[in-house]
């Protein structure tokens, strides 16, 4: 009963020390929630709090503010993510729907993540060294000249033209989109590359076989969006004021370093795990002072990457642990889809 108690009061001190960015005091969470006690009961509970090092007192006379140790009690058990409102999910499904090829995918997650949370949102391009072929598409634009499409099951397009050393009829395009299709839909990267190079030697070197191979190939070893992010939301950094003043510096200078930013994200992951660091435990001690909410996302059960916001460690953990999860849901629905 005790200890339900105090992380009653310890969830009271959180939630009131990231709306008024104040610290708490006693007198205030009487007022404001219905612990059912006296002030003398939660000033011993803020002491033993404070003991325990969940909560600390800035300076003489003041209230008191969470500690990273409290963030983490106070996010460890939540007991459920809090949901989204009506409003919300139809704005994530108004934006998303929207979106025309990957990069709009993107690009609108980012806005939209730091909308809904007021932090700076992050989203990693999905990578395509994880994933598989949907589709290969040959159209005709010229007798000598193809465009050839390839397909991702990340979302991802690629586009090349083919200059060829002699004219192809529909008749032949039409028998090797069939048969490049039959050999790499389905595949990972590396395994349809390789049944492409086969193809080749099955048709004796064909120079138009050839030709398209070489120029899918290439298309499927271009790695330059492995580790490609997008980031929004930078000035909402701008409203954390003194409070945060300590650690804007450095956390504008990360968001400049994409191996950073995919550092503090974590690793990618199935299913709907979401990541949780707080403060001292993330991996650059000179961002000390922000947490990160993050989780992977993907076409059915594959996370081939990563999206999540950055902030203070005096964030609304439960909105924007919501607002991670829900956005990468709906971004993993649209690539299921494509």
């Amino acid at each position: 009963m005790q200890e339900e108690r105090r992380l009653a009061v310890l969830r009271a001190i959180v939630e009131d020390y990231v709306t008024t960015e104040e610290p708490v005091g006693s007198k205030a969470l009487v007022e404001r929630h219905g612990l059912g006690v006296s002030p003398a009961t939660v000033r011993n509970d803020m002491a033993a709090l404070e003991d325990e090092g969940y909560i600390t007192q800035p300076h003489t006379s003041a209230g008191r503010v969470p500690t990273d140790k409290g963030y983490r009690l106070f996010v460890d058990r939540l007991t459920t993510v809090k949901p989204m409102s009506a409003a919300e999910k139809r704005a994530i499904a108004t934006i998303l729907d929207g979106a025309v090829d990957l990069d709009d995918v993107v690009q609108r997650s980012v806005r939209l993540l730091a909308q809904l949370t007021r932090q700076v949102a992050v989203v990693q391009y999905p990578t395509l060294s994880r994933s598989t072929v949907r589709h290969v598409e040959l159209i005709g634009l010229t007798p000598t000249r193809l465009l050839v499409v390839l397909i991702l099951s990340t979302g991802r397009v690629e586009q090349r033209v083919v200059e060829l050393a002699a004219e192809v009829g529909e008749a032949d395009l039409a028998d090797l989109r069939t048969v490049v299709n039959r050999a790499v839909v389905g595949e990972i990267i590396a395994d349809a590359a390789a049944a492409l190079r086969g193809l080749v030697v099955a048709s004796d070197d064909n120079p138009t076989t050839a030709a398209v191979v070489d120029v899918l190939v290439e298309a499927m070893s271009d790695h330059r969006s492995d580790e490609r992010i997008a980031v929004g939301g930078a000035a909402n950094l701008a409203r954390f004021g003194d409070h945060f003043d300590s650690a804007v510096r450095p956390l504008l200078e990360a968001l400049e370093e994409h191996v950073v930013l995919l550092k503090l994200l974590g690793e990618a992951t199935t299913g709907e795990v979401l990541t949780v660091r707080i403060g001292h435990e993330g991996p650059y001690q000179e961002l000390a002072s922000t947490s990160v909410v993050a989780t992977g996302y993907g076409p059915g059960d594959e996370a081939f990457a990563r999206l999540g916001v950055v902030g203070p460690t005096r964030m609304d953990y439960p909105g924007s642990m919501a607002a991670v999860r829900a956005v990468a849901r709906y971004v993993s629905r649209i690539l299921d889809e494509a």
